[in-house]
């Protein structure tokens, strides 16, 4: 009488729960990878925000008790991507206290026939000026939407903390370097943010 060799190979029922747990896992994983790529943006700019990295202007809410009897030199610069508008700064530069609160304006003009969005991205020079460029108002990242032949002016309200003074990589620069950059948001509309001026002047975003 021939015996029948056991098996060493699983039920067909506990082979399919094994190779669906392995495809419940793989794919998990891959949730989670594109999960944290798209994550990544969003938490790298709050981390170049928070720290100043990659010369990224910090956000304040409040300007320092302490201003320095020494100036540094503000220089202002505009530059736009793939939209139809002239963006400029309206001061080439600006003497400042280091502490001291400034005030500088950017002027956009939409020379297209119809509404426009952009946001604008911003960073500094020297990188390593960052961590102390802070900015208490600004129109960086949020959507701004131009009417077709409209201005619009924005301010910034700024200023260089006082340890820029006493950091070994910043103490000895005199000059800093702010830059501005609008890129076209296509993805949504949004409402115009700038009325009209009554007087038939450039209208006037606000803080």
């Amino acid at each position: 009488m021939s015996h029948n060799a056991p098996s060493d190979r699983p039920p067909l029922s506990a082979l399919a729960r094994r190779n669906a747990r392995v495809g419940l896992i793989c794919a998990l994983g891959l949730t989670g990878m594109l999960g944290a790529a798209y994550a990544a943006v969003p938490l790298y700019k709050a981390f170049c925000q928070l720290t100043g990295f990659d010369g990224t202007i910090r956000k304040a809410e409040a300007a320092p008790s302490q201003v320095l009897q020494r100036n540094l030199t503000i220089r202002f610069d505009a530059n736009v991507r793939d939209m139809p508008w002239t963006f400029r700064p309206s001061q080439v530069s600006q003497e400042v206290r280091i502490g001291a609160t400034g005030l500088a304006f950017y002027k956009v003009t939409n020379y297209g026939k119809t509404a426009i969005t952009g946001r604008a991205s911003y960073n500094v020079v020297p990188e390593q000026a960052g961590a102390y460029f802070q900015k208490l108002e600004c129109f960086c990242f949020n959507d701004q939407t131009i009417q077709p032949g409209q201005t619009v002016e924005f301010p910034v309200v700024y200023f260089v903390d006082p340890e820029y003074a006493t950091d070994f990589e910043t103490k000895g620069k005199g000059e800093v370097t702010l830059s501005y950059t609008f890129f076209p948001v296509e993805s949504r509309q949004a409402k115009a943010i700038a009325t009209p001026s009554p007087i038939g002047g450039a209208a006037k975003a606000g803080l």
